[in-house]
């Protein structure tokens, strides 16, 4: 649809598509100024996303009522995002031939911490306008509010404790996992999480094992697999809550020593100590600081809220060849939530009774799950995220519908295997962690430390912790007294784990 410019009766530029106009034959600057007067916006607002702002004329507006905010510029028209940017600049601006996804611009510019503090503002006459392709925008954005304010959540919960477990888990790490060592072989990858068709999918997976495949497992499907005979040759956790022990638990019962690729942040048994580790960072400035600082070599992924997203972020990474997902189920089966045998499935069983059955258990945990909502969050997530990689990915089994556009796997991984010659099974390798520190949770605290002596670097260091350790309402703005505070945490948390272990 062509898009016009011209002057209206005030002498500013109005713009139409077809026979809708954008903005006002008369005065759009005012118009966009009772606009925005009409929302009764207050209180504290950091963001505005706004979805096709057509010329931006409530841009300047905004910038005036809340100078502190940011204000991000979502257009269906990359004709309008070229002229707003010159009639309303001081917006960041996305549209469709930005050469960047709208989910991966958002993550770039909108931080999890803030996504109440966040307002979707859509331009009522675009949506006359544009119809279906602005109200795709407002879906995908609202999608991805809700998913960054459910990460945002754990993250108030758990951030003491993640903060202690990356402490504790320097002191873990003694071997790394090879990450170079799969790029450029063209060895077909499965991806397995633990959703009930796991189950069905095990011969396909023992098929493009035998082939030359290699297995990315989610901690939680590890229990499956064994019972299948299947062994991972990498796996995944990323969940800082004691109950993710009892997946690892069962990953290392196997014996061995197998790959382990783990969020810093993540519960980890102390016997994982023993196996090669691959160290997953969120990209935060503090984590980039304590691991540059002590040479410790790792992988920066964006949290995601998930391990199975995760576990899609490190295949894509580590692997440039093909990969497969199974159990990727996102929801539940009647009362069946995950594939059996489970790591967890030991409390159900020992919390049963006459007067509370296993049956009736399962009842309440699958009813509970779908009525977080937090399975369909991370479901569109997938669903946009594998439209990125047309050719790369496929599918195994009955996974979620929103993978039904991928090809299936079986035939794609399986006759890629059967064309590579037998050899030894694909494995990373272990190798010793270079100059390692005789006490690296000591070490990177006096880094943290150190860092908030400093200009600059003390303002980064308080935007990544501040909201994780400091719980009262001085956790936003990085001052001296704030910056006091923290350092004291820091102290706290990281310190008490020295003196227990140190």
């Amino acid at each position: 649809m062509k898009e016009e410019l011209f002057a209206s009766k005030s002498g500013a530029l109005t713009a139409k598509t077809g026979e809708k106009t954008l903005h006002s034959r008369y005065d759009p600057l005012a118009e966009a100024e009772n606009f925005i007067l009409s929302l009764g916006l207050s209180g504290e607002i950091r963001f505005f996303l706004l979805i096709e702002p057509g010329l931006g004329y409530i841009i300047p507006v905004l910038r005036k009522m809340f100078p502190e905010s940011k204000i991000i510029a979502i257009h269906v028209s990359p004709f309008l995002a070229k002229k707003q940017a010159e009639t309303a600049p001081g917006a960041k601006v996305w549209s469709p031939d930005s050469g960047t996804e709208l989910g991966a611009f958002l993550e770039q510019e909108l931080p999890d911490i803030y996504a109440r503090e966040a307002r979707i503002i859509e331009w009522r006459p675009a949506l006359a306008a544009y119809g279906e392709g602005c109200l795709g925008l407002l879906k995908k954005t609202a999608e991805f509010i809700k998913r960054i304010d459910a990460n945002a959540r754990t993250a108030r919960g758990f951030g003491r404790r993640w903060f202690k477990n990356f402490f504790r888990n320097l002191r873990l790490i003694r071997e790394i996992a090879d990450f170079t060592e799969f790029r450029g072989r063209g060895i077909p990858w499965i991806v397995t999480g633990a959703g009930p068709s796991l189950e069905e999918s095990a011969e396909a997976i023992r098929e493009i094992l035998a082939g030359g495949g290699f297995l990315l497992a989610a901690s939680s499907s590890t229990a499956a697999l064994r019972r299948r005979g299947l062994d991972a040759g990498l796996v995944v956790s990323t969940d800082g809550g004691a109950w993710a022990l009892f997946h690892l638990y069962e990953t290392l019962r196997a014996g061995g020593r197998p790959a382990i690729a783990f969020s810093l942040s993540a519960a980890m048994p102390s016997q994982c100590g023993a196996c090669p580790l691959l160290p997953l960072g969120d990209g935060s400035f503090w984590q980039e600081l304590v691991l540059k600082g002590l040479g410790i070599p790792h992988i920066s992924l964006p949290q995601r809220g998930t391990v199975s997203a995760t576990a899609l972020d490190l295949a894509l990474f580590l692997t440039d060849g093909r990969i497969a997902f199974a159990g990727m189920d996102l929801s539940q089966r009647d009362i069946r939530t995950h594939a059996r045998p489970y790591g967890l499935d030991r409390f159900q069983e020992e919390g049963s009774s006459r007067l509370s059955p296993r049956y009736s258990r399962e009842f309440f945990r699958a009813a509970d799950l779908n009525a977080r909502g937090s399975q369909k969050i991370y479901a569109e997530w997938f669903r946009d995220e594998v439209g990125r990689y047309p050719g790369r990915l496929y599918s195994l089994g009955n996974n979620n519908p929103v993978f039904g556009a991928l090809a299936a796997g079986q035939p794609a991984l399986a006759g890629n295997g059967r064309q590579r010659k037998p050899g030894p099974r694909p494995a990373f390798r272990a190798l010793p962690l270079p100059g390692r520190s005789r006490d690296p949770a000591r070490d990177g605290t006096d880094i943290l430390l150190a860092a908030l002596e400093k200009s600059g670097a003390a303002e980064s260091v308080f935007a990544g912790l501040g909201p994780l350790l400091l719980l009262d309402g001085r956790r936003d703005e990085y001052n001296g007294e704030n910056g006091r505070l923290l350092a004291e945490e820091i102290k706290l948390l990281a310190g008490n784990y020295r003196s227990r272990h140190g």
